[in-house]
């Protein structure tokens, strides 16, 4: 019996689950790699550059409207974003990326417009709005992890920022407990911080000294070590 060809395209589609996973592993380890470039304030708003980079991949592959209209959006952003203030920016922006989100809500683009919004939210400090939708990227990306390590991590800052310590606590405690987190030593150095906050220092002291023993280059070691010794 002949054996069924796989035509072309079909390949192409069979392959793109892979390819995916890899662009997402290589990117991490970029950020493992140079992460001493950016501080713990702005270690959420990593994920706009990593978004931006995934979309500007995968725009090559899809002719969808939706990442056409997003790109536009974060163009105007980072535009506004140069002469105005986040607070000013975030305005404009989210009429952009709103209409992407209603307009698309099913497609990846409006899924990841909704994630991006989410971190201009949080960069405008309108904490709620972000928690708002950062729980609705959970839903939409509950499978990807890569992206669902980001959403619990800008989960945290947001609660974090909201002084609401015990809910922030508990987001980056599923991301420090987790055997495959590439951002596992940025939650245990949040955890530390906000376990001291609630006056649990056995618990701020126990998660620094697993930096000390687990992540030696993480870029939080030599303040860990003046918490742990101070």
């Amino acid at each position: 019996m002949a054996k069924k060809r796989v035509s072309r395209s079909r390949k192409r589609d069979l392959n793109e689950p892979d390819e995916f996973i890899s662009f997402w592993t290589k990117v991490f380890g970029w950020i493992s790699e140079y992460k001493l470039l950016f501080s713990s304030a702005l270690g959420v708003m990593v994920a706009i550059i990593i978004v931006i980079i995934g979309m500007v991949y995968f725009i090559k592959k899809s002719e969808d409207k939706a990442f056409a209209l997003l790109q536009q959006g974060i163009t105007n952003y980072q535009t506004e974003l140069k002469n105005n203030t986040p607070e000013k920016a975030f305005l404009d922006a989210g009429k952009d990326l709103q209409r992407v989100m209603d307009k698309y809500s099913n497609r990846a683009g409006g899924k990841l417009a909704g994630f991006i919004y989410a971190n201009i939210c949080y960069a405008a400090k309108d904490y709620d709005k972000a928690i708002e939708l950062y729980n609705k990227s959970l839903i939409n990306f509950n499978d990807e992890l890569f992206i669902k390590d980001l959403i619990l991590n800008g989960l945290g800052y947001a609660y974090k920022a909201k002084k609401d310590f015990k809910t922030a606590a508990g987001y980056f405690e599923i991301i420090a407990s987790a055997p495959d987190y590439t951002i596992k030593d940025e939650a245990l150095f949040n955890l530390g911080e906000l376990y001291a906050a609630m006056g649990d220092r056995d618990k701020s002291i126990t998660a620094f000294k697993e930096i000390l023993s687990d992540h030696s280059g993480s870029m939080y070691i030599e303040i860990v070590k003046e918490r742990v010794t101070g």
